[in-house]
């Protein structure tokens, strides 16, 4: 309490890439019966990562995520091309600051996520 008052933190939830991309890829999305759910939206595996749901804010080491709704080719190129989005830009501004930090390898989210599960166990 400070001056009689409770002193409150808003935790900002931190935004997914369909959700910055306004892509429509989401389950539930209006390009899923065309385009499918992203894979980005459904994987698992690295939900948590940069604080997304899903690969929400990994989208870039998801192979058969679309931007601008075309195909990325080679991982090489995909990488390339994200390094351009000012999504995965926005994240990594996000992120630099926190103690985990940023990365744009599926390994190192692999790994945060790994140190994040330790600390809270």
């Amino acid at each position: 309490m400070t001056g009689g008052k409770e002193l409150m933190l808003e935790v900002k939830a931190k935004r997914n890439c369909w959700e910055h991309k306004k892509c429509g890829r989401q389950p539930g999305g209006h390009k899923v019966n065309e385009l499918g759910v992203c894979p980005a939206a459904s994987n698992s595996e690295l939900n948590g990562a940069h604080g997304g749901t899903n690969a929400g804010r990994a989208c870039w080491v998801v192979a058969g995520s679309l931007c601008g709704g075309k195909i990325q080719g080679t991982y090489a190129k995909k990488l390339f091309n994200c390094w351009r989005c000012d999504f995965m830009n926005a994240v990594k501004r996000e992120e630099d600051s926190d103690p985990i930090g940023f990365s744009h390898t599926r390994l190192g989210m692999e790994r945060a996520l790994e140190k994040l599960n330790a600390i809270r166990t």
